[in-house]
């Protein structure tokens, strides 16, 4: 009975060691992210890396695991670009920085993020292609990059994600994407997919 007992503690504090390991790494990630931006008006200002977890910083959304799950930094007025360490950060859901100063590319590791539900990236700087990789994200149900200076084309990985994917919303809009530039003719920059609807 005290073995089992003793494993019992034993198992618990492993379990609340690996969640705090867990966290101290999304806070590493998301202070080095931090410290790629400028941040002209202090929004990142509790982002503290003394602290015990990214889970008490303003913007940033925790699980009931103490796993990092959504950052909202939309509207921010924070520059620079995004590191190829996002990805990293397994469990996130939402991560919104849009209408911001974000320049260079779409990190590929953003395909790392298999819970990843909602990618806002629109109306910044953001340039280069659109991250095939990005196809591998399952649970991705809106992806919305326009108003950028993004190149190349719509990977064929992404768009496989509207037809047997969650993706209903994919919005590449105002880019220098092959095409879908300036034309006389209509171009289709935005694809919304209904949810499908069972007869009962």
């Amino acid at each position: 009975m005290a073995a089992a007992r003793f494993g019992a503690a034993v198992l618990a504090s492993i379990l609340a060691l690996a969640t705090l390991a867990s966290c101290n790494t999304e806070g590493d990630i998301l202070y080095a992210q931090r410290q790629a931006w400028t941040d002209p008006n202090n929004v990142l200002q509790s982002w503290d890396a003394t602290l015990l977890n990214p889970c008490t910083w303003f913007h940033v959304t925790c699980n009931s695991d103490n796993s990092v799950i959504r950052v909202d930094l939309g509207n921010a007025s924070i520059s620079g670009t995004l590191i190829p360490e996002l990805g990293g950060l397994t469990n996130l859901q939402y991560l919104a920085l849009f209408a911001n100063n974000m320049s260079g590319p779409i990190p590929a590791t953003l395909g790392n993020l298999t819970s990843l539900v909602s990618l806002d990236l629109h109306d910044n700087l953001l340039t280069g292609a659109i991250p095939a990789s990005l196809g591998a994200v399952g649970t991705l149900r809106f992806l919305r990059l326009q108003g950028n200076m993004l190149t190349g084309t719509v990977p064929l990985e992404v768009l496989s994600l509207v037809l047997v994917g969650n993706l209903t919303e994919l919005n590449v809009a105002r880019n220098d994407l092959a095409g879908t530039g300036s034309s006389s003719k209509p171009r289709v920059t935005t694809v919304t997919q209904d949810a499908l609807k069972i007869a009962s």
